[in-house]
């Protein structure tokens, strides 16, 4: 579900202390925003040996509107959101894998534009009521508490599973993923080891 921006093609100019397109990056080109391809195109040139243009790839964005998708994706590329949760019922419904360590996905904003590129780093599979203080920080959004992080899951959760006839409880599957940015956003330039833990 559900930062300082990493400029990709159609933003201007980083101010002073704003990060900065890394070596290999997309970067502005006739203003057009980087489509997700794009941007995986960028990676695998970046990351020869590491990945392919055939490797598989997810693409998506956070959360259900466009407030949400596009303040989660800055926070992870500010590197303050290291971690998303999904009801695994929705994954269910919608015939979607849960994601596994190494998955790969480009992080859109709610627009499309291609925001960064993470590797899952682990997958935990929890009931609601046992996520834990530390996931809920790891999650970044808020103050960071679990007390946030239960009340604007379960709001979302309540939206998600209207239109799947559920309602959220507290006994119900979470699908807890950690992940990393590895290029865009605040990802180390290849060779200098993953992202952030």
């Amino acid at each position: 579900m559900a930062g300082e921006e990493t400029p990709i093609a159609g933003e201007e100019t980083p101010m002073d202390g704003e990060p900065t397109p890394m070596d290999g990056e997309p970067t502005p080109m006739d203003g057009e925003p980087t489509p997700p391809e794009v941007m995986w195109s960028a990676f695998v040139s970046t990351h020869p040996g590491e990945v392919s243009p055939e490797s598989p790839y997810a693409v998506w964005h956070f959360g259900d509107d466009q407030r949400m998708a596009d303040e989660l994706a800055e926070l992870v590329c500010r590197g303050t959101k290291r971690a998303t949760a999904g009801a695994l019922w929705s994954y269910e419904a919608g015939g979607e894998p849960v994601p596994r360590a190494g998955d790969l996905s480009v992080v859109t904003d709610w627009t499309g534009r291609a925001r960064c590129v993470v590797r899952t780093t682990g997958v935990a599979i929890v009931a609601f009521d046992d996520v834990t203080p530390e996931f809920a920080a790891a999650e970044g959004e808020g103050d960071g508490s679990l007390e946030h992080w239960r009340q604007v899951h379960w709001e979302f959760f309540t939206r998600e599973l209207r239109a799947l006839d559920k309602a959220p409880r507290l006994d119900m599957p979470v699908v807890c993923e950690r992940f990393e940015v590895v290029f865009g956003g605040l990802a180390p330039a290849p060779g200098e080891g993953g992202g952030a833990p």
